[in-house]
């Protein structure tokens, strides 16, 4: 950019700061929003100044650009706003397990106990398994075969067993 356009740039600016401030505050939830809003809006206005054609005054037109981006602005918060949920509102109810036996609730126990000590792999095959997805789905969360997946469940299920009688 030459030196006459920096110039005039630098002249807007200065003459027009506190105006942009207040319209960027309008916009702005704090200062520090306030501040890069401001930023935002000379960092547009000095990229457009090559193409100022002076049909307005460049004033109107540094002020129509600081609109502009105020309001483009506010659309992208709004928009990602729409995509999150305030926390605070919300209350979950506390989980609870269905009720079990004593004897129900130490076989759980030994059966826990025995995955813990599997290898990464089976821990994770069998999890899913247990949480009643079919070898299919298995499968493709593996990368495994269908008929892989039934095989190592199989020998997955018998080392669980024979853990758990050595267990009681």
């Amino acid at each position: 950019m030459d030196l006459e356009l920096e110039t005039t740039f630098l002249e807007g600016v200065e003459r027009n700061k506190q105006k942009i401030l207040r319209i960027c505050s309008v916009y702005a939830r704090d200062d520090e929003d306030k501040k890069d809003l401001f930023q935002e809006i000379l960092i547009n206005i000095w990229k457009a100044m090559p193409s100022f054609k002076a049909k307005s005054s460049l004033d109107t037109w540094m002020y129509r650009i600081t609109l502009n981006i105020c309001l483009s602005t506010q659309t992208k918060l709004t928009k990602k706003k729409k995509h999150f949920v305030n926390m605070d509102s919300i209350t979950l109810s506390r989980y609870e397990e269905p009720p079990i036996t004593k004897e129900e609730s130490q076989r759980l126990i030994f059966l826990r106990s025995c995955i813990k000590m599997m290898n990464e792999a089976d821990k994770g095959m069998i999890t899913l398994y247990l949480e009643e997805l079919a070898y299919k789905e298995i499968a493709d969360v593996t990368g495994l075969t269908e008929n892989h997946v039934a095989v190592r469940i199989m020998r997955i299920k018998k080392k669980l067993l024979n853990c758990i009688n050595e267990r009681s």
